[in-house]
């Protein structure tokens, strides 16, 4: 038997969400049906602003209601140090990492080849033009350890290289209360050429 169409709409919709699957969907459709009327107004009046009211910072790429995202607001931050990083939603996680204090750039994606994706669709130029214009001395290049980031962080530190600039790569290795019998070879392999002396 079949679900109503209005049911069965948003469920589908819901199925178009990274990570939801037809069950998920259907738990959060039988979760939105049981809120209260006002409640579920607000949700999708949330859902429908959100394209309009959201876009890009105009320095870093972050998203944000203004001109300027929170952080780049923040004149308490170091203007010389600068941290790369894929997405909006890694600036916003590393930024509440109190002992990291300068400023980020959002790439929006990273060069994958087996997408079609090259250089000249991420924010690399405005990346350039940052790196002079606010005399910048460090780039922590932050995208993800895997064949796409390993890629963009090489295309990356290639082009600053010709800039008066260090570039660093954030470290590799075990984490914090991880058992090393769990870690996998490339996992150890990293933590091991990353150690440090103590």
């Amino acid at each position: 038997m079949k679900y109503p169409l209005s049911f069965e709409n948003l469920i589908n919709h819901l199925k178009k969400l990274p990570s939801i699957g037809g069950k998920s969907a259907e738990r959060l459709a039988y979760h939105i049906l049981a809120m209260k009327p006002e409640e579920a107004s607000e949700f999708a009046q949330s859902i429908s602003t959100i394209g309009s009211v959201i876009h890009s910072c105009k320095v870093c790429n972050c998203i944000c209601e203004d001109d300027l995202c929170e952080i780049c607001k923040d004149l308490n931050r170091d203007k010389t140090l600068l941290c790369v990083v894929q997405s909006s939603k890694d600036a916003y996680v590393l930024a509440n990492v109190s002992s990291f204090t300068g400023y980020f750039h959002v790439l929006n994606g990273v060069i994958s080849i087996k997408n079609g994706i090259g250089p000249d669709r991420l924010n690399i130029s405005s990346l350039l033009e940052r790196v002079k214009q606010d005399n910048v001395k460090e780039v922590i290049i932050a995208t993800n350890p895997n064949l796409d980031g390993e890629t963009t962080a090489l295309f990356l530190a290639k082009l600053l290289e010709k800039q008066n600039v260090s570039v660093s790569r954030l470290a590799y290795g075990l984490p914090v209360n991880g058992n090393i019998d769990y870690a996998d070879e490339v996992t150890l392999g990293k933590a091991l050429s990353g150690r440090q002396k103590i």
